[in-house]
């Protein structure tokens, strides 16, 4: 077999090339004979200068600027273009799926009981449009309302991360509550959460925030913790590989037949942790339960920050969240256990200080009685799978 070299060019400052790039190399390194060479780069960049001085058999890229596609339209080599932009005709191309992914942050919102809606995009990307346009389609096919806010490009020469952080604050006071948020990508939700922390905006309670993704630096750097669609960026990067190999084999390749891939799902996360309720005082003592539940709070805390007597909010919780305040704290506390128990490697010890216990037993017990099983039989369920 000849050894091969083939160019990636792909951003790697964003956890859904990162995916692609897996995908890649785990084809190249099980199905091919490949030289890659790759180079750090960042979304929206300049062609490298080593493309015009480079002879190599065959192109990876995520095309997402013209500048970018008129250069690769002047090599003879096969192309795969990982973007949906479509900067470069005639080429085959690998996505994921745009109304699949709209379709399970709808279906997620709809859980949750929200009937206000939005969606938050760059018109400078081809795939926000479309996610635009089929979260709109289907919000208002379940008579749903909706609404729409469009930042300014991030790659146009007008971008200024203040004005657009003031531009989605305006926004999100003129927007009725409680609202769930679609951003077209993790990037641009963070910046929702962050104007929702400035303006004392209780998030998931009054505006729950999705993004897509599931870039796990961004979500859990996000305050709170962002909820996701996960696309299945690993094979869509794996079959953009195979197809490559086939057109450097010369085989015969629809360049009009894209490959779809769909998502995986969604990773919820805190930002998107409620239900739809529309009464203040419950969803501000939601958001208080969710900020300090892991500080061993108590019910008479809750009550604190609310006008009601107890007797009245338990009432309130059990029609609107289906349990009372004291189940909702046990309910955070041990969900934040199954958390550190499935993504760290801290000790059960660490974990109960952490979930707010005086002592590991009581932590054992209470989440056997949740969950069944033991803090210990629970982490090794979850790295098996």
């Amino acid at each position: 077999m000849t050894r091969r070299s083939v160019a990636l060019l792909i951003e790697t400052s964003n956890g859904y090339c990162r995916g692609l790039l897996e995908g890649i190399i785990e084809f190249a390194r099980h199905r091919a004979d490949w030289s890659i060479h790759l180079n750090e780069q960042e979304r929206g960049a300049t062609p490298p200068e080593w493309l015009w001085a480079w002879q190599g058999d065959g192109i990876i890229a995520r095309i997402e600027t013209d500048q970018i596609g008129r250069r690769l339209k002047e090599l003879t080599i096969p192309i795969v273009d990982l973007s949906a932009a479509r900067h470069l005709r005639g080429i085959p191309w690998a996505d994921t799926e745009d109304r699949a992914i709209v379709r399970l942050a709808v279906e997620h919102f709809q859980e949750r009981e929200f009937t206000n809606m939005a969606y938050c995009g760059d018109p400078g990307f081809a795939w926000s449009n479309s996610r635009r346009d089929h979260f709109q389609s289907l919000t208002q096919e379940l008579k749903c309302h909706f609404f729409e806010h469009q930042v300014t490009p991030r790659y146009d020469a007008a971008y200024q991360l203040d004005q657009v952080k003031r531009d989605i604050a305006n926004w999100l006071q003129r927007l009725p509550r409680p609202i769930a948020i679609m951003a077209c990508y993790d990037f641009l939700a963070q910046q929702i959460l962050d104007v929702c922390r400035s303006l004392q905006i209780s998030v998931p309670e009054e505006v729950a925030v999705l993004g897509v993704d599931d870039d796990h630096l961004l979500c859990e750097l996000s305050e709170p913790t962002l909820s996701s669609v996960i696309p299945d960026t690993r094979k869509t990067g794996y079959e953009a590989a195979e197809l490559l190999e086939r057109m450097m084999n010369r085989e015969y390749v629809d360049v009009h037949r894209p490959l779809i891939t769909q998502p995986l799902g969604v990773r919820q996360r805190q930002s998107t942790d409620t239900i739809a309720i529309d009464d203040p005082e419950v969803a501000r003592s939601l958001s208080y339960i969710r900020r300090n539940a892991c500080l061993n709070i108590r019910v008479g805390d809750v009550l604190c920050k609310t006008s009601l007597s107890r007797r009245a909010l338990e009432h309130r919780f059990v029609r609107l969240v289906g349990h009372t305040p004291h189940e909702e704290i046990n309910r955070v506390r041990i969900e934040r256990i199954k958390t550190l128990l499935a993504e760290t490697d801290a000790s059960v010890h660490e974990i109960s200080r952490r979930a707010g216990f005086e002592y590991p037993e009581y932590m054992a017990a209470a989440f056997k009685r949740s969950t069944g099983m033991s803090p210990t039989d629970y982490r090794d369920q979850s790295k098996a799978h």
